[in-house]
């Protein structure tokens, strides 16, 4: 057998691999599809319908393309490898999205694309806005926001910021954590399809939102610039400034588009306006700017045109769909409440039954308490009937014992009565006494007036003798007789001066008799007087005993009056009488005289 030759054998089938915003697929291809083949297949995995801003996205070289529909997969410059990549992403944006998504698959895949292009910074967003859209995907993530179960640090591990706002100011993740479920909270409610279109309605106000950007040049003086392409139609930009475009040709105002190798001409509807011209690096740049104006330009007439059948029939079926599931949710949110009520109710009722509980419990405490209280009383009322034959005989001891002190008391009372007039005898005495010293010192006072006037007196007498001297002895001497032979001296002048002597010594002994007598009465009274007050002294110690005695006998009666009653009170000081007030008072008015 020979052989004349072998061919190799081609596959018929290869590989493909799609990446979704939340899913991989895997497929095997036949090798003569085309790319609208595998683009329905995903399609119909997906169970997408919308399928006109959908496209398949392939990476060639350092750009990106689009797989075309009407070409074979494999003869595009697609990857070699196996399984060949692509991304299933959104091409075309609509004008507006609460209008245009109607399916809720649609809305849910560019919810997520939305929130990778803006996380990723693709697209330009403010730091409140960036908040309040995280607010948006952790309402679709987690639902209603539950306090007892979304503890704080529960957003740890989600994405929910770009960097570029995380990095502005200097707060922690804690504090901004804070933040978007401060705003969360308020999203009470609101479905995950709900909160998806919400979070897309603030997204498609986003300057960037929905732009495909390129780096081209104007002319030939190699201008650098920036291309947009949106639903709106073709921004041109500055090179650093990607919000507000420099010049702009709404898909209204454009009457043709066309490109030639790298130079790519926009006529404007008005032919009066210049045509704009601009260069690109690369053809295969140019092939996808045209691809993508032509798709967008479509979908703008599109819009501007009736709904499609299919469109109304999608339509319809999606506002059946959200009513019964708005129904849905009523009749969930009603159960939800009544399972919640049911609950309260659960737990109101538990809670009854743990109070009864406690109360039957503590009336379980109350009778055995009452049942130890009896028994105690019991053995209390014993003790006081004991106590009570003890107070009987400490009564009858006490009745005994107040007649004794009775007696004592009448013994008092006397002997108080004979003091009382011992005082009354002391202070007759005393106050003769008084009277006495009082008569004493006005006859002192008169004896040293007289002892003064007898002073005077000598003093004067004293003077006229010496007057009557001086006045003698020189009539002596004139009328003396001629000097005679020596004789005595005469003796009347002698006389005269010793009588004169003797009445002067007489005067001065009667002075000291009578100041000898005064000092003598003085020592006397002195005397007197002390002795008197030592007798007040004895006396006033006398009276003090016995007060004290009969203070220590009334209490003794009362404390033995209060036993016999069946209790005994601390002792009760009883006051003096006026009487003795009054005494002690002039007692006292003697101390001091």
């Amino acid at each position: 057998m020979s052989i004349l030759g072998l061919k190799k054998k081609q596959p018929k089938t290869f590989k493909v691999k799609v990446i979704t915003m939340d899913a991989e697929m895997e497929f095997s291809c036949e090798v003569k599809w085309k790319g609208k083949d595998l683009f329905d297949l995903v399609c119909r995995t997906v169970g997408l319908r919308e399928t006109w801003f959908f496209g398949l996205r392939y990476t060639v070289k350092d750009t990106y393309a689009w797989l075309k529909p009407e070409k074979r997969v494999l003869d595009q410059e697609v990857p070699k490898d196996s399984p060949i990549t692509f991304h299933f992403l959104a091409k075309f944006f609509p004008e507006k999205v609460e209008d245009e998504l109607v399916q809720e698959i649609t809305q849910h895949l560019f919810f997520l694309q939305v929130k990778k292009q803006i996380l990723d910074e693709e697209i330009f967003c403010s730091p409140e806005a960036s908040v309040l859209l995280a607010s948006y995907a952790v309402q679709a993530k987690y639902g209603d926001y539950d306090p007892n179960f979304h503890k704080p640090g529960f957003l740890a591990q989600d994405e929910l910021l770009p960097k570029r706002v995380l990095m502005q100011y200097q707060m922690t993740a804690d504090m901004w954590e804070e933040k978007i479920t401060a705003w969360y909270a308020e999203h009470r409610g609101i479905a995950r399809d709900e909160a998806e279109m919400e979070y897309l309605k603030i997204a498609q106000d986003l300057e960037m939102y929905g732009v495909s950007y390129f780096a081209i040049t104007q002319n030939k003086r190699d201008t650098d610039l920036l291309l947009g392409v949106d639903a709106q139609g073709l921004h041109i930009y500055s090179p650093n400034s990607k919000l507000n475009p420099n010049k702009s040709f709404p898909w209204s105002g454009i009457r043709n588009i066309s490109y030639s190798e790298k130079e790519f001409t926009i006529k404007p509807l008005d032919k009066k306006k210049d045509v704009f011209k601009f260069y690109s690096s690369q053809l295969r740049v140019n092939k996808l700017i045209l691809q993508l104006c032509i798709g967008n330009h479509d979908l703008f007439m599109r819009r501007r045109k009736v709904d499609s059948i299919e469109v109304q029939q999608m339509k319809a079926q999606a506002k059946e769909e959200k009513a019964r599931k708005k129904m849905e949710r009523q009749i969930l949110a009603r159960e939800k409440q009544m399972r919640e009520e049911a609950e309260r109710a659960k737990e109101e009722m538990e809670r009854r039954l743990f109070q009864l509980q406690d109360e039957a419990r503590l009336a379980n405490e109350a009778l055995l308490r009452s049942e130890e209280t009896a028994d105690l009383l019991a053995e209390k009322a014993q003790i006081a009937e004991e106590e009570a034959k003890l107070l009987a005989h400490k009564a009858a001891e006490a009745e005994q014992e107040r007649q004794r002190l009775e007696v004592t008391a009448m013994k008092t009372k006397e002997e108080k009565r004979l003091m009382e007039q011992k005082m009354r005898e002391a202070e007759q005495l005393a106050v003769k006494l008084v009277e006495q010293s009082e008569r004493r010192l006005k006859e002192a006072d008169h004896l040293k007036q007289d002892l003064t006037e007898a002073k005077d007196a000598e003093r004067r007498a004293k003077q006229k003798l010496l007057e009557i001297t001086k006045t003698t002895y020189p009539l002596i001497a004139a009328y003396s007789p001629p000097p005679a032979p020596p004789a005595p001296p005469p003796e009347a002048p002698d006389f005269a001066y010793e009588s004169a002597s003797t009445r002067l010594d007489f005067k001065d002994s009667d002075m000291k008799r009578l100041s000898m007598e005064i000092e003598r009465e003085r020592l006397e009274y002195m005397e007197k007087s002390k002795h008197l007050q030592d007798q007040l002294k004895e006396l006033k110690t006398e009276i003090e005993s016995l007060k004290l005695e009969e203070q220590q006998q009334q209490a003794g009666l009362y404390n033995l009056r209060s036993e016999a009653r069946g209790y005994v009170q601390e002792p009760v000081y009883i006051p003096h009488s006026n009487r003795n007030s009054a005494y002690m008072s002039q007692m006292a008015y003697f101390e001091e005289v």
